[in-house]
């Protein structure tokens, strides 16, 4: 999978470095280019915000630099373009899972008010959002959603399973996990674990899920 990213603070994209995901991109599991706007625009201060027709507060994103900067690296239209908004789709597990299924990602990290119409209706395909609230600009949810697709390519986990016991792979939320020392602070790990009996381990597990996903997630058995 290539991963293209838009935005006004390249910088930030730094902390993908990290961990598995870094290890992924050293290992080439996938590819993932950030570009800066301000680099297509051709202010000569490299200005890519000016006021909002109409008044109100706040500014907005010309649509010049980020449609020149789209072009760019997108020439062909091969990518799933994806504006990052609280107006957008709610990303959920399933949503993951089927961008997974991409050979191309583009994002475009918004700031400041928004960005113009123009370049959502001519340049985009779907619009985004990782939940109810708003963020000073689309980075932070661009990286959650990279995290969370990434986890889905080939090679990325140590284990395919990984992805298969987890909250929300079976719409459930997973169940607790438990690892040495057998006893800390006078609390012990479930018996069951430690029996080895591989079925009633699955039944206890399953059941954890059940009341985890009752007590936190309702919303989430109302069609089991």
């Amino acid at each position: 999978m290539k991963i293209e990213v838009l935005t006004l603070f390249p910088n930030m994209f730094d902390s993908l470095k990290e961990s598995v995901i870094g290890k992924a991109l050293d290992k080439e599991k996938f590819i993932l280019n950030i570009t800066d706007i301000r680099d297509y625009s051709l202010d000569k201060h490299k200005k890519c915000d000016d006021y909002p027709f109409g008044g109100g507060s706040g500014m907005v994103m010309t649509p010049q630099p980020i449609f020149d900067a789209i072009r760019a690296v997108d020439p062909n239209r091969v990518c799933k373009r994806i504006f990052l908004s609280p107006k957008g789709k709610t990303l959920s597990q399933s949503l993951v899972e089927e961008l997974s299924k991409e050979d191309n990602l583009l994002f475009l990290c918004g700031h400041y008010e928004g960005v113009d119409q123009r370049i959502i209706d001519s340049e985009i395909d779907m619009e985004l959002s990782i939940g109810d609230y708003v963020l000073t600009g689309g980075e932070l949810a661009c990286m959650v959603t990279i995290d969370a697709v990434a986890r889905y390519i080939d090679g990325v986990l140590g284990s395919s399973e990984s992805t298969m016991e987890e909250s929300f792979s079976n719409g459930l939320l997973e169940y607790p996990q438990y690892t040495r020392p057998q006893n800390f602070n006078g609390m012990a790990v479930p018996e069951v674990l430690l029996s080895g009996n591989h079925k009633e381990i699955e039944k206890w597990r399953y059941n954890e899920q059940l009341k985890i996903t009752k007590d936190r997630r309702p919303d989430l058995l109302e069609d089991k």
